[in-house]
């Protein structure tokens, strides 16, 4: 028979309990947080319209069990609530932009929230600011969206900055009553320098920070030649969710929403670190998300992003 004295117990003890919280700091981030593996739909936004049922079957298969939507995809709530059932996915938040003409809108937010608790979103996300009136929302001869909005963004002042953070403010207290929460989700276009600030800075700032959240695009951040973990550590709290987004070494810092983007772990942006720093600043909402072009068909794109981030140890 083996016998140990008490004091010998409690050192095994110890050591036994270091032992076991090395190994769980070894564990991948998603499962050491029990936080799900998220995906945007505007990344595999083509396959939904090709085939809506079938796309978020794929999704789920790959191992994603929340779901971020840009739109309804031409597609009815109870069409996506059945959809949602069948592939056990759950969606949690939706964009919904500023300028938006659907059913659902900022302007008539009833409507939107009588969607949002059909779906079980509890967030909703502003994906562009608005425009003032002197700036038209309309294509000049040859250029694209994309373009567009890099143009109408270099042209916005400060006070269309603070403008536009009132109007946050305005919808986030509009929405709170429904129990939603409303947030921004930038692009490198509010990181553009507006005097001895940037817009995404009057944003935050001008923001009350019980009515309005935000959405870090990680990889716009980097994009416009940014650190995230700076901007997370700048705006402690201010951040409740992310896209997780990479970009490849050869993106030219810019802010006129140009990237060369990538699948997540194929880029230069160090997830180890940023997820890390990201969860301890109160960020819960982890989103996959890649631009076009891409190299490969999509859904392949977000099942390699997926694989890297399931065995990630940050």
């Amino acid at each position: 028979m083996i016998t140990i004295s008490r004091r010998g117990f409690l050192v095994a003890g110890t050591l036994l309990g270091v032992q076991a919280m090395g190994a769980g700091s070894a564990r991948p981030f998603f499962r050491r947080t029990g936080l799900p593996i998220g995906l945007q739909l505007y990344t595999v936004g083509d396959d939904l319209k090709r085939d809506f049922a079938g796309t978020l079957v794929a999704v789920s298969k790959i191992g994603y069990r929340t779901v971020e939507l840009a739109g309804l995809a031409d597609h009815s709530v109870a069409d996506w609530r059945q959809a949602l059932d069948r592939t056990n996915l759950k969606c949690p938040s939706m964009h919904v932009p500023p300028h938006s003409k659907t059913s659902v809108n900022l302007d008539e937010l009833g409507t939107l929230a009588e969607t949002a608790h059909a779906l079980g979103t509890t967030s909703i996300v502003c994906p562009m600011f608005n425009l003032p009136e002197r700036l038209t929302l309309q294509p000049q001869a040859g250029e694209g969206t994309g373009n567009m909005f890099a143009r109408l963004g270099a042209s916005m002042t400060l006070d269309d900055w603070k403008w536009n953070a009132e109007y946050l403010n305005k919808k986030g207290a509009a929405l709170k009553p429904y129990g939603l929460r409303f947030a921004y989700h930038n692009h490198n276009v509010e990181l553009a320098p507006v005097g001895s600030s940037t817009g995404l800075a009057q944003l935050i700032t001008e923001t009350d920070p019980a009515l309005v959240t935000f959405e870090m695009d990680a990889g716009w951040v980097v994009a416009a030649g940014a650190d995230p973990v700076a901007l997370l550590a700048a705006h402690p709290r201010r951040f409740s969710a992310m896209h997780v987004k990479d970009v490849k070494a050869t993106t030219r810092p810019n802010f006129s929403l140009q990237q060369d983007p990538c699948e997540v772990g194929q880029g230069i942006i160090d997830w180890k670190t940023l997820l890390a720093k990201a969860y301890q600043a109160d960020v819960r909402q982890f989103y996959v998300e890649q631009e076009p072009p891409f190299s490969k068909p999509r859904l392949e794109s977000v099942g390699i992003s997926f694989d890297y981030l399931n065995a990630l140890v940050a």
